[in-house]
């Protein structure tokens, strides 16, 4: 068995342990269906059942968004690539549209961030929070307007040890960018890394990333990945110590 597939192997356990702190979890077909237990919470999918051998056709799809509607949940699907390949085509003759962003996992160490970004850790109760989740958005959205909404859910994983949430400020100590990672065990994944449009290419994103790697480093985390939006994403990674592994699929019906 290859290195690779052996990391692999590790992201998968890692993709089916982590939605289960928050969901309820059945088993549909050759899936399993992950479905949140608090409104206030993340959207969840079906992903494949983790061990699962065997091809996937386009009635295994059909069943499991049948199941997710009958649940009131988004016809969502993840997967790894790599570990199902015959899903892709299956998901595609659905009607699904399918992203294919390229999975990364630390292979270096991270580049000291060079000027002057301050990048905190936050605590559950910190008076950030909130404004980092809003610029984190904004900065997903391609803008500077940030809007605070509620953040009790994401203050309740801070505090429960299931998400690790870090602030970056600039020179005038204003939040603008941040990230997480929601450690388990020995493997963590980076999540949510953004920063507002009039603080690109200054290095926050970087500061940001290795924030979170040394916080996951404290933690005693020894696999650090991610899913790079596009290649063009991916190729920012790989100059602060990342490496392709392989590809995350995410599938959902076509927007209006």
């Amino acid at each position: 068995m290859s290195t690779d597939t052996h990391v692999l192997d590790r992201l998968e356990h890692y993709y089916d342990l982590v939605p289960r702190a928050m969901a309820s979890v059945e088993d549909a077909g050759p899936f399993t269906v992950f479905v949140r237990r608090d409104p206030r919470g993340f959207p969840y999918y079906a992903r494949p059942k983790q061990g699962h051998v065997g091809s996937f056709t386009a009635e295994d799809v059909h069943a499991v968004r049948r199941r997710q509607r009958e649940l009131g949940v988004s016809e969502d699907l993840e997967w790894v690539h790599e570990l199902a390949p015959t899903l892709l085509a299956a998901a595609r003759s659905t009607g699904l549209d399918v992203a294919e962003c390229p999975l990364m996992v630390l292979a270096e160490p991270v580049p000291e961030p060079v000027g002057g970004t301050t990048v905190r850790v936050l605590d559950a109760d910190d008076d950030d929070l909130a404004a980092a989740v809003a610029a984190v958005d904004a900065g997903f959205a391609g803008r500077d307007e940030t809007v605070i909404r509620p953040v009790d859910l994401r203050r309740q994983m801070v505090r429960d040890g299931l998400m690790v949430t870090v602030a970056a400020y600039d020179g005038h100590g204003d939040v603008v960018g941040g990230g997480s990672h929601s450690p388990r065990g020995d493997t963590t994944e980076l999540t949510g890394i953004a920063v507002l449009p009039r603080a690109q290419r200054q290095g926050v994103g970087a500061a940001v990333t290795a924030a979170l790697v040394a916080d996951a480093t404290r933690r005693g985390v020894s696999t650090v990945f991610l899913s790079a939006q596009d290649d063009e994403v991916a190729r920012v990674y790989r100059r602060v110590g990342f490496r392709r592994v392989g590809t995350a699929c995410i599938a959902a019906p076509p927007g209006p």
